[in-house]
């Protein structure tokens, strides 16, 4: 992590929601330029706080980041709009797909473009989402509202990759999706990572899956980050084993286990 560019730098950030709801609380995390990030943990664990932060869309529900500082690329974003940010290569696809129902696979692809005024360009990003997504190619002509769930999130990557983005911000892009569907889009991520060197920070809930494609990984809890490393050694640390894989490591806890409760504990002191 030391030696590569960071592109991404996050710095002790503090979110207030309606003034009085601090939801992060000294967030820090880096990412480094043509590398995969993981942002992990359970609901409420200030995930997609995290990710909306850095592509400012709190204030659309009414949050703000209230301390510390965030860097692209060596420049203060806070006060940027989401548009400028897009035009600077970051874009965040949201949790939940969002495409839009109404419009065909095609166009929503093509309104992930709206920044971009070179028609070949365009026409040339179009051809390179449909070679990593070859479904999407297929279904072009279909309305999206009548396409699988992972068509949609397929489309919606896709759609953030019409911006041809520096930085994508993914946010649980296994919700709702079958297994198979998942090892699918994950496996799409790490091909435009290493091909095309887009950087991602993904924020997911199923830990097993992120670690296996993520270089680094943070993990949140109440708003903090609790655990950070590579992420080949959060995957045998024996707390991560024990509360985010369902394995027990040496002997199983229980979760009515005392001395459970205490070594979770641990991790917020």
């Amino acid at each position: 992590m030391s030696q590569a560019k960071i592109i991404l730098n996050v710095n002790g950030i503090e979110v207030i929601y309606n003034h009085v709801i601090l939801v992060l609380k000294g967030v820090s995390l880096a990412v480094p330029e043509g590398g995969i990030v993981a942002i992990l943990g359970g609901n409420g664990a200030g995930k997609t706080t995290t990710l909306r932060a850095i592509s400012n869309l709190l204030r659309g529900e009414r949050g703000e980041v209230t301390k510390g500082s965030i860097e692209y690329l060596g420049e203060r974003i806070e006060n940027l709009s989401p548009a400028e940010l897009v035009q600077r290569g970051v874009v965040q696809v949201m949790e939940g797909r969002h495409c839009f129902a109404h419009l065909t696979i095609e166009e929503n692809l093509l309104t992930g473009a709206y920044t971009r005024r070179d028609k070949g360009e365009i026409a040339a990003n179009l051809d390179k989402v449909y070679t990593y997504f070859p479904r999407l190619k297929t279904r072009r002509t279909s309305q999206a509202a009548y396409t699988s769930g992972g068509e949609q999130q397929m489309c919606a990557i896709g759609r953030a990759l019409m911006t041809n983005p520096k930085l994508v911000l993914l946010d649980e892009p296994s919700m709702g999706l079958a297994p198979q569907l998942v090892e699918e889009v994950f496996n799409i991520v790490r091909d435009l990572n290493g091909k095309e060197q887009v950087t991602f920070l993904v924020a997911e809930q199923n830990t097993n899956m992120a670690l296996k494609y993520a270089d680094y990984g943070y993990i949140m809890e109440s708003g903090r980050v609790v655990m950070d490393g590579k992420a080949a050694e959060l995957a045998s640390n024996e707390d991560v084993k024990e509360f985010y894989l369902g394995v027990g490591g040496a002997e199983r806890k229980s979760f009515r286990d005392v001395k459970s409760y205490k070594r979770r504990k641990r991790w917020l002191a």
